[in-house]
């Protein structure tokens, strides 16, 4: 039963996200380039757990929990909660979810003081640098 919950949540969480962000980007001109940064990172960190999965029932070369927990942080989290849950990888390991969760929780931080002034202006500059 609790993992029915968990997946629930698991899916709830990252789609109301997801959600969130976009409505910010059509209705109060929240910068796009943050969604499409959401939405390829976490389609990539899905993509890695599942390669990795992949590789620990082949018992191969397996993907650090350090770059996984780079992904999530660096915005790629709702992907990495949806692939957790649809391929029951990372799920058991009590001290990976511990980090896991402190790196959403950083992301979201990141991204709370990103939608601040002065955290906007520093975000137009760094992506004017790209531009």
């Amino acid at each position: 039963m609790m993992h029915s919950f968990e997946r629930t949540f698991s899916f709830a969480l990252a789609i109301a996200f997801l959600t969130t962000v976009a409505v910010a980007v059509a209705l109060f001109d929240f910068p796009a380039p943050i969604l499409g940064g959401y939405l390829g990172l976490s389609l990539f960190a899905f993509a890695i757990y599942a390669l990795d999965k992949n590789a620990a029932q082949q018992d191969t070369w397996r993907t650090s929990e350090s770059f996984l927990h780079t992904l999530a942080l660096a915005g790629g989290w709702p992907g990495a909660l949806i692939a957790q849950q649809v391929l029951r990888h990372k799920t058991r390991k009590q001290p990976f979810r511990i980090v896991f969760w402190g790196t959403v929780v950083l992301n979201l931080c990141a991204l709370t003081w990103l939608s601040t002034p002065i955290g906007s202006v520093y975000f137009q500059s760094l992506i004017g640098g790209f531009a």
